[in-house]
């Protein structure tokens, strides 16, 4: 019997060591098509449904099976537009139209519903599978703001239950497969800020001041959240909401150059000379040296009026 229960052990641990063999042929393969025909080239999702069958859990099999549906689901197509920004892109090409009108053409990328929905449940699966992945939290989150483009309703209310998810845990996060800290977290946030100030719709716009204003109450000592709610308040040219949120900045931290570049240029909107002054002492004190020149070349000419 002991003998029996040996011979059955061994063969089980043969069997285990074929299939993680088997695992990593399969990711090799995958790496090597990927590199040569991108993430949906031919012969990608073979690779991708046999790997499934040896090993069905594995995190790059994962977001190798997302990166595939969420690629095949884009066509890129150009369109064109009045403005010389769409989507936070610069144009490919400019020309004049018959009435001598700029007219931009930009490259954007349209989605096949049914893959997409897709790519989604394929994100949804891993995030199940690892739930401790920020990465793979954030694949969702960029795959919404892709989709949604100049509306990103579902990707505001995905981070924000992000956000709330953060804030029970007790356990760090893993960032492809590294430990990430609050900071990190933090950091990433602010690029999800910026991600909806570039997409530039009035939408998008709302959504920056939505996550920025959640964030920084969770996040007081972030002045980087508090200068994103002046910058939203200089873009409507409410210049003197913007001022007191940069002032807010000043106050914990004198040299920021966001708080006092932005808040000097809401003074001269304002045509405030005597917060200009203000903001021109700071710069002189706190600037680079380039910085410091051009305000007192300027505070002196305002002093000599």
């Amino acid at each position: 019997m002991k003998r029996i229960f040996t011979v059955a052990v061994v063969l089980l641990v043969h069997i285990l060591s074929y299939a993680q063999t088997d695992s990593e042929r399969y990711e090799q393969r995958y790496d090597l098509l990927v590199s040569k025909l991108g993430p949906a080239g031919i012969g990608v999702e073979t690779v991708l449904n046999n790997w499934e069958k040896v090993d069905s859990l594995n995190p790059r099999l994962l977001l190798g099976k997302f990166s595939y549906l969420f690629t095949k689901a884009q066509t890129a197509e150009i369109v064109t537009r009045s403005s010389k920004k769409y989507l936070g892109m610069d144009p490919i090409l400019s020309l004049k139209d018959s009435l001598g009108n700029d007219v931009y053409y930009f490259q954007e990328n349209i989605f096949d519903d049914e893959l997409y929905g897709q790519s989604i449940k394929a994100a949804d699966k891993a995030i199940a599978a690892w739930p401790d992945r920020l990465d793979f939290r954030f694949m969702k989150a960029n795959a919404y703001i892709a989709y949604e483009k100049e509306s990103p309703d579902m990707a505001l209310a995905y981070l924000m239950e992000l956000i709330a998810d953060n804030q029970r845990r007790k356990e760090p996060w893993e960032y492809e497969g590294v430990e990430a800290d609050e900071a990190f977290f933090e950091d990433a946030m602010q690029e999800y800020c910026y991600s909806f100030y570039t997409i530039g719709s009035p939408a998008s716009r709302e959504a920056f001041l939505a996550l920025s204003q959640h964030l920084s109450a969770l996040y007081p000592d972030n002045t980087g959240f508090i200068n994103n709610i002046g910058s939203y308040y200089l873009l409507n040219q409410e210049y003197k909401t913007a001022l007191k949120y940069y002032d807010k900045v000043l106050k914990k931290h004198p040299e920021d150059y966001t708080a006092s570049q932005n808040g000097l240029l809401a003074a001269r909107k304002m045509k405030n000379v005597k917060v200009e002054k203000k903001y021109l002492g700071l710069i002189v004190k706190y600037g680079s040296e380039k910085d410091r020149l051009i305000a007192q070349g300027r505070l002196d000419a305002l002093n000599k009026k």
